[in-house]
């Protein structure tokens, strides 16, 4: 049952908007902004809820944002909600991307362009590096215990990053044991 008293998009005109500008703010990955904008701007979801919605998203196949977007339009009004949504997240960042390859095909030699995009890349790991400090808070409320989820976090980025294990595999057996762990726990 939703929280009636806590803020929400009032139509799917501010659904979509909302997640046009969101998409919009992304260079190099959304997670930051949308952390920002749902849980402490627009306050549409708790931090809590904002991390378990994004680890649904992260493990369904498809762009992690694109499957919050439906996520949070269906939550508060329906398919038609995903949808819209899901309009906003593409149709505006679509055309600024094609209009980005049409001018990058034409000075895509040129050295500066180059170390643009490599600046760019550093400014979206700092992004996510940082919303991931922020969002570590919940943890402590979690009910593996902020060790024990560290843990399991640090676990999948050494198979992941350093092992170089299939994100498929390490998904299914560190997240089954997380899932299953966490289960145990809430019904112990």
């Amino acid at each position: 049952m939703q929280d009636t008293t806590r803020p929400r998009p009032q139509s799917l005109s501010d659904l979509f908007i909302s997640f046009t500008v969101l998409a919009l703010q992304g260079f190099g990955g959304v997670l930051a902004v949308v952390q920002r904008e749902l849980v402490e701007r627009k306050r549409w979801m708790t931090r809590e809820e904002f991390v378990e919605e994004w680890a649904v998203a992260q493990i369904m196949p498809g762009p992690n944002v694109v499957n919050l977007s439906l996520m949070i339009g269906l939550r508060y009004f329906g398919w038609r909600g995903a949808l819209a949504a899901l309009a906003g997240m593409l149709t505006v960042p679509l055309l600024v991307v094609l209009l980005v390859a049409l001018v990058y095909a034409q000075f895509a030699g040129h050295p500066q362009v180059a170390g643009a995009l490599r600046g760019m890349g550093a400014v979206a790991a700092g992004l996510v590096a940082g919303t991931g400090l922020k969002m570590l808070s919940t943890l402590t409320r979690h009910p593996l215990g902020l060790a024990l989820a560290g843990a399991f976090g640090i676990a999948t980025f050494a198979a992941i990053a350093w092992l170089r294990l299939p994100l498929a595999p390490v998904l299914l057996v560190l997240g089954g044991a997380a899932c299953a762990l966490t289960w145990r726990r809430i019904n112990a």
